[in-house]
């Protein structure tokens, strides 16, 4: 296949979603590729990217999102591709073009009207959205953690109520006030979610909340599973259930939720566990205008089905790589986990399989290499497990090293998205921010 189309119009390679894999992938499509044969394109429907594993750090005020985000447009300047703002909507196969949402204003009105855009490959990097699996009440009081104006919500909602509560105590000393918390779902972002709120209560203190600590703030993790972190294995997944009750954290394991209302969370049991913040963080599911979209076959969880060479399996020019992806492995029984680091793996397989089909040479499978999982308990310790089956077992680590470890990853992700120049920069620029920038973010 020749590199320039016989009309003479540039090959346009369209990634659609900026997270961890699709902008790791644009990147290297856009460093590959001459500008003047080729025209790579990202669309996302958010104008920053931060990395997912960080949005419980920006929800508790740890992390200022404003200092660690990407800005896509910059992004998009510096390594020479181009990006376009809006939600997909639709896939015309037919005439291969995807069709963008109507973007509007605050007010409603409308900035850019409904419109397309061509593609000649096509890659699908939308992530999952959380899956509420019909619970009642779930979608109107319950916050999720998925993106960053997500992670401000919640911000918002917890200082708000952590004033609330100083305000009643200097009042009243005696007034049993609390700021109450209830997360359901004990995967990795719930657990660490409810960590890091205790390192931030314990903050708050030093930013004009005299009275407010962490022992105002009660959190409650729901989970339905027999235990927490099934991805790890029994021993850790009881020490990280032993740290949180340590910090004052109530651990609800084998607890299935029923239903939230407006101030609590009931469970199958009959309990109602007051709550003045919920968050679902159980499950994942791709987003719901992926079903049959554009006639592509779909899992009942709205996920891409994909061949191995991560080709979607009605159409070889429409790739999907990350959460929004459906992949059993031929030895496996089990899909592919949504994890960040199976998104990076997916697109250094899609990277290759795209050049490949250009260049019309063989495409290779992709081989998901499990590495571990690791889980951050803020500034406690970290737990996780490493090698995954990499050795044929797994070698279990805990605390300073774990933390290491942990924090490697996202330097890993850094140098994927920037480069080794700028992500060591970043990184220069990470341990100034850490010692000069304030503890919390409260605005």
């Amino acid at each position: 296949m020749p590199r320039t189309r016989p009309d003479g119009r540039k090959t346009q390679i369209v990634i659609v979603g900026g997270g961890a894999g699709g902008l790791e992938l644009v990147r290297k499509l856009a460093s590959h590729y001459d500008k003047d044969d080729f025209d790579i394109i990202l669309v996302d429907r958010n104008t920053s990217h931060i990395w997912k594993p960080l949005l419980h750090e920006v929800a508790a005020g740890s992390l200022d999102a404003n200092l660690d985000e990407v800005g896509y447009r910059a992004h998009a300047f510096r390594w020479g591709y181009r990006y376009f703002d809006g939600a997909l909507e639709a896939i015309d196969r037919e005439a291969s073009e995807i069709i963008i949402a109507p973007i509007l204003d605050d007010d409603g009105s409308e900035v850019i009207g409904r419109h397309c855009i061509r593609y000649d490959y096509l890659v699908l990097a939308v992530g999952s959205v959380s899956n509420d699996f019909g619970t009642p009440g779930v979608r109107e009081h319950c916050l999720s953690l998925e993106s960053r104006k997500d992670a401000d919500r919640f911000r918002r909602k917890l200082l708000n109520q952590c004033l609330r509560v100083s305000r009643q105590m200097t009042l009243d000393p005696s007034a049993q006030a609390y700021a109450r918390v209830a997360i359901v779902g004990g995967g990795a972002t719930g657990v660490e979610l409810a960590a890091e709120l205790y390192s931030a209560a314990t903050a708050l203190g030093y930013y004009g909340l005299e009275v407010f600590d962490e022992k105002r703030l009660v959190v409650t993790l729901i989970e339905a599973g027999p235990r927490i972190l099934p991805a790890l294995p029994d021993k850790l997944a009881a020490a990280a259930t032993a740290e949180l009750e340590d910090l004052g954290v109530r651990v609800l394991a084998g607890t299935k939720v029923t239903a939230a209302t407006a101030d609590a969370i009931e469970t199958e049991s009959g309990e109602r566990i007051p709550a003045d913040i919920k968050v679902w963080a159980a499950g994942v599911k791709g987003a719901d205008f992926l079903a049959d979209i554009g006639g592509l076959e779909t899992t009942r969880t709205n996920q891409l089905v994909v061949h191995p060479t991560l080709q979607t399996s009605r159409d070889d020019r429409i790739f999907a790589i990350g959460d929004c992806a459906y992949f059993v492995p031929e030895d496996g029984a089990k899909p592919v986990p949504p994890r960040a680091q199976a998104a990076h793996q997916m697109a250094d397989t899609a990277y290759h399989n795209i050049k490949a089909l250009i260049a019309g040479k063989e495409l290779k499978p992709f081989i998901y290499k499990d590495k571990g999982s690791l889980v951050s308990l803020a500034r406690y310790t970290t737990v996780g497990s490493l090698m995954g089956n990499l050795v044929g077992g797994r070698m279990a680590i805990e605390g300073r090293l774990a933390r290491l470890v942990y924090v490697s990853l996202y330097r890993m992700h850094l140098f994927a998205i920037h480069g080794w120049l700028k992500g060591l920069s970043l990184l220069v620029i990470g341990h100034v921010n850490q010692v000069v920038r304030p503890k919390l973010k409260l605005h």
